[in-house]
């Protein structure tokens, strides 16, 4: 059976994705855009816009241009819309990165992308010039707070380093027109787990992100007086698409944070009078019970929704009691683009992700069969729409196993869908595991763990938490003679990945299982832990 969104369907525009967003502002110039939460900078429309362009043309007076890459690492500001979409319009591609990745990790990211260019924060900007190395980014630009900061020592470009300068430098006369692109070209190219393995580059085109802005926009449509929260990282596709280009094409005033404080967060609230705030359970579960909420006034806010993890049902119910307003789900991942189910204003239920969003279908699947479920019946979820991606960069043995020949992409989530087209996710057949709304991909840190010199054999599986949804558990058999600690180890992949990557607990065990086996054994070993 398959299920249809049950909202009015949209019409997709074949416009660029700049042009698109950009339109949200026409006619008004003056209307803040963006505004930096912390220091109350505001950048308007038409500053926005201007600032684009001459970016777009400094680029493309270098050489830059369709099919090239360039890699953004920097939390939320102003400035990041500006480097996103003046890349876009010279009809290049945005590798968006975390800037907590270590240089190993962006190294790898840096050399798979293929990115040209780096742009950075200067606190990063050793890190950066490092794992430049042996990839095809030979250049350094850095993004500060003044716009101008001074490069550090040595990063000139002598002695073959390279070379780090002020993204002033990269401003040119401005673009008069977006670079001709096709609907089918890619524009962002984040990175993600997918259902299984290590993190790969996902293609996903203008008409992608253009179509899930619509989609969006038609589940939950702005109102003239919305302020929009986004202290999610624009890096990730929920923060890149949710709260920077649905709002900016919706006119909505977007209030950014470098980074999650509670306080900073409540108080942005409250000053900026924010109405749409997005967020992931962490942060739900703070304001359902932390004290410090009582001290703010949060009475503007209309919706708050919580995506990147599931959200108990329970702890949604609380913070809406607390906050005076909706709190609800949604649904997606970064090869959708990221939506395929939003609940629109209103339409709240229980543990439900919501409806299938305009010009998308729903279907559950048997996991083994393939064949169609009913409602009610519990499957894998697969969805089919504008909005999935292009593809995995260099990888069509990946992309052939996510999305099949009909265009179904099957998401590893177990789900069922009620009579009424609600859709409820209930497990995962996929082994990522969510730290607090981050993938952490359990093969990316059994390969750390089989570094260590007295690793003999490794497993990693989420186990439940309270506050972060999952923690990152390993499993290890140490070498024949071998006398490493739990701790000595978890110290050791602490030096090699990003926080949020850390294994969190560790157990030393005798022997891994390797019959029919992965899937199963991290399945024994999470549900022994839920009991533990």
């Amino acid at each position: 059976m398959i299920h249809y969104s049950p909202l009015p369907d949209v019409e997709i525009s074949d416009l660029p994705l700049t042009e698109y967003v950009l339109a949200g502002g026409a006619g008004q110039p003056d209307r803040p855009a963006l505004i930096d939460g912390a220091s109350g900078r505001v950048m308007t429309y038409g500053e926005l816009e201007d600032a684009i362009r001459s970016l777009a043309g400094g680029l493309a007076a270098g050489g830059f241009g369709r099919g090239d890459v360039l890699a953004l690492m920097a939390p939320n500001s102003p400035e990041y819309a500006v480097v996103f979409h003046g890349t876009a319009m010279t009809g290049g591609s945005v590798t968006t990165i975390n800037p907590a990745y270590t240089q190993a990790e962006l190294h790898q990211q840096l050399a798979d992308s293929g990115a040209r260019i780096l742009v950075t924060i200067p606190p990063l900007a050793a890190t950066a010039v490092g794992a430049c190395a042996g990839t095809a980014a030979t250049e350094v630009y850095l993004l500060g707070e003044a716009g101008e900061p001074d490069a550090p020592n040595g990063a000139d470009g002598a002695d073959g380093t390279v070379p780090v300068r002020p993204l002033s430098a990269l401003a040119g006369a401005p673009l008069a027109a977006h670079v001709p692109v096709g609907p089918d070209d890619v524009v962002a190219l984040p990175y993600s787990s997918g259902t299984t393995g290590l993190c790969k580059g996902v293609m996903l085109t203008h008409r992608n992100l253009v179509a899930n802005v619509a989609q969006m926009l038609a589940a939950f449509p702005t109102e003239p007086d919305d302020v929009a929260m986004a202290v999610l990282p624009f890096f990730h596709i929920y923060g890149m698409q949710v709260m920077m280009n649905l709002h900016l094409r919706a006119g909505v005033p977007v209030v950014t944070l470098p980074r999650f404080d509670l306080e900073q967060f409540l108080r942005a609230h409250q000053d900026y009078r924010i109405t749409r705030s997005f967020v992931a359970p962490p942060i739900v579960l703070a304001l359902a019970k932390h004290p410090m909420v009582d001290k703010f006034d949060l009475s503007h806010i209309r919706l708050l929704n919580s995506a990147a993890a599931p959200l108990k049902a329970e702890l949604a119910a609380e913070a809406s009691r607390r906050l005076g307003c909706e709190v609800v789900q949604g649904y997606g991942m970064t090869e959708l683009s990221p939506a395929s189910h939003m609940t629109p204003p209103g339409g709240f239920k229980p543990g439900s992700v919501g409806v299938t969003v305009p010009g998308t279908q729903t279907k559950i699947a048997d996991p083994v069969t393939g064949a169609d479920l009913g409602a009610g019946q519990e499957g894998e979820v697969w969805v089919r729409g504008p909005q999935v991606m292009k593809g995995y960069l260099n990888n069509p043995g990946a992309t052939a196993a996510t999305v099949d020949t009909d265009g179904w992409l099957h998401t590893g989530d177990l789900g069922y869908m009620d009579s009424g087209g609600y859709l409820y996710v209930v497990d995962r057949l996929k082994e990522l595991i969510k730290y607090k709304g981050f993938q952490v991909p359990p093969a990316e840190l059994e390969a750390v763990l089989l570094r260590h010199p007295d690793v003999a054999d490794a497993a990693v599986i989420g186990v439940p938490d309270d506050e972060a949804g999952e923690i990152p558990a390993g499993y290890v058999v140490l070498r024949p003679g071998a006398a490493a600690s739990s701790e000595e180890i978890m110290r050791f992949v602490a030096g090699e990945v990003a926080h949020y990557k850390q294994i969190r607990r560790l157990d030393l065990i005798d022997a891994i299982p390797k019959s029919a086996a992965g899937k199963i054994l991290r399945r024994v070993l999470r549900d022994s832990a839920r009991s533990a």
